[in-house]
C-alpha cells in the first residue's frame, strides 16, 4: 500500500455513483458516525461525511503520525475525546489547513502502516464513509515510507537566493508583518470564552488598522482568516514581502506557576526561564500536531553566516521589545513582572528582520482573559504597541545613522 492516495480514484468512484456533477461545497463531519478505535495491535479509522470529497493520506515520523487531507470538511460537532476511542492512537487534531483544504492528524502510539483505505458513497443520500485500516510496522518500515507528498498547492517553494534589501527612504513607512498566532488546525490556547487563534486574528486586524492610520507604517499579515500557517512559512512570507519588522501575536496559557500581564519575547538559544522554554516547545509542537513535515525544513535559520547576520539584528530586536513594553506600560496595560524574556521560538529566527513575539496577555489568567475580550482594552493595547514602534523607529534610525558615520 503506497503512502499517497490520489484524488483521481475517488473522483472516478463518484462519477460511477452518479454524483460527480453534484459534488461541490463543504462536506460536514458526522460526529456520531466517526470513530478511531483499536483493532488488535493496529487501529481502524471510520469517518462519516455528508458527501464524498477528494482526499489523500500519508504518514510522518518523529513522532509517528497519520495525516488525512480533504477538500473540504466542516468539523463542527466533533471533539478529539469523542473521536479517539483506544490506545493505539494517542491524540487527534483537525481543522482548516490552508484555504479550501482540511486536515486530520492522528498521533500514533507506535509505528503503523496503512493496510487499506477506501471511501464509499451512498447512491441515495450521497453520504460518504472513509475507512482506513492500520497495522503494525517496524520503525524502519515506517521511516522508509513516511513523508509528505510534494504538491505545489501545499508546499513552500524551493529555497532560492535572496536578493539584498534595497535601500529604504528614511521617510517611507515601515512595513510591519503582523503574525496572528496559530490558526486553522492549530487552535492555540482554548477557554470556554475564547480561542487564541480567533482572538489574535481579531487583535491583529485592530492593530493593523491603528498602524495604517498613523501614516508611519504599512501592514501585511501572515494570515487573514482561520487557516494554518507553518512557522517556516511565516518567516518566508516576511522575507518575500521585504518586511522591516516582524511581530508575532499570542495569548497563551501557562500551567506552570502563575503568569499574567503583557510579555515580549526575543530569540535566544537558551530560554530565559523554564516557562519560556515550555512555550517555545509548545509552539513547535503545534507545527508537529498540525502534520507539518519538518524533516526537510529549510536550514536557512541556522549556520554561522546567519549567526553573524544576527549580531546586527539581535540588538535591534532587543530594543524593539523594550520599546513595546514601554509603550504598553504607558497605556496603563498590565505588564508581567518579568516582561522581557527570550527563548528559541522558531518564528523569530529571521536573520535580518527585527522580530519579537508579544504575549498580549495569558488566557490562563482570569484578569487577562477579561481584558483580552474587551474591545476598548485591546484598542489601548494597540495604541501602546503603535507608540512603541514609533519610538523604536526613531531610536533605530538614529543608531543606524551613527553607524554609517
Amino acid at each position: 500500500m503506497g503512502r499517497l492516495f490520489s484524488f483521481s480514484a475517488l473522483i472516478f468512484l463518484l462519477a460511477a455513483a452518479g454524483w460527480a456533477q453534484g459534488f461541490s461545497g463543504l462536506a460536514r463531519i458526522d460526529a456520531e458516525a466517526s470513530q478511531v478505535r483499536d483493532a488488535g495491535q493496529g487501529a481502524e479509522v471510520s469517518l462519516g461525511l455528508s458527501q464524498g470529497v477528494p482526499y489523500r493520506l500519508f504518514t510522518l515520523d518523529g513522532p509517528p503520525r497519520l495525516v488525512l487531507d480533504f477538500q473540504e470538511v466542516d468539523w463542527t460537532g466533533l471533539t478529539a475525546e469523542k473521536l479517539v476511542q483506544g490506545e493505539q492512537v494517542t491524540a487527534a487534531q483537525f481543522g482548516t489547513y490552508v484555504p479550501g483544504w482540511s486536515r486530520l492528524v492522528l498521533q500514533l502510539a507506535e509505528p503503523m502502516k496503512v493496510s487499506a483505505a477506501a471511501m464509499s458513497v451512498d447512491q441515495v443520500t450521497a453520504a460518504a464513509r472513509l475507512a482506513v485500516s492500520l497495522e503494525p510496522a517496524t520503525a524502519q518500515e515506517f521511516a522508509a515510507s513516511a513523508g509528505a507528498p510534494q504538491d505545489p498547492r501545499w508546499d513552500l517553494p524551493a529555497p532560492e537566493e535572496m536578493q539584498g534589501r534595497a535601500a529604504r527612504d528614511e521617510n517611507a513607512p515601515l512595513l510591519v508583518m503582523l503574525d496572528p498566532g496559530h490558526g486553522g488546525i492549530d487552535p492555540g490556547a482554548e477557554t470556554e470564552v475564547v480561542v487564541e487563534k480567533h482572538l489574535m486574528l481579531q487583535f491583529a486586524r485592530e492593530l493593523g488598522e491603528a498602524l495604517l492610520r498613523s501614516g508611519q507604517f504599512t501592514v501585511m499579515m501572515t494570515r487573514d482568516d482561520d487557516y494554518f500557517v507553518s512557522l517556516e512559512r511565516r518567516i518566508a512570507m516576511a522575507h518575500q514581502a521585504g518586511a522591516d519588522v516582524f511581530i508575532s501575536l499570542h495569548a497563551d496559557t501557562i500551567s506552570e506557576g502563575r503568569a499574567h500581564g503583557s510579555t515580549v519575547y526575543t530569540l535566544s538559544k537558551e530560554a530565559s526561564d523554564a516557562a519560556s522554554a515550555k512555550l517555545a516547545e509548545r509552539h513547535l509542537r503545534g507545527d508537529l500536531l498540525s502534520g507539518t513535515d519538518l524533516s526537510q525544513a529549510d536550514d536557512r535559520v541556522t549556520g554561522v553566516m546567519l549567526d553573524l547576520a544576527r549580531q546586527e539584528t539581535q540588538p535591534r530586536s532587543d530594543a524593539l521589545a523594550a520599546a513595546l513594553i514601554d509603550g504598553l506600560r504607558a497605556q496603563g496595560k498590565p505588564i508581567n513582572n518579568r516582561p522581557l524574556r527570550s527563548a528559541g521560538f522558531s518564528v523569530l529566527k529571521s536573520a535580518d528582520i527585527p522580530s519579537v513575539l508579544v504575549e498580549i496577555g495569558f488566557l490562563s489568567s482570569k484578569r487577562d482573559l477579561q481584558n483580552l475580550v474587551d474591545a476598548d482594552w485591546r484598542a489601548k493595547a494597540a495604541r501602546g504597541i503603535l507608540n512603541g514602534l514609533i519610538t523604536w523607529r526613531a531610536q533605530d534610525d538614529a543608531r543606524r545613522a551613527l553607524v554609517r558615520k
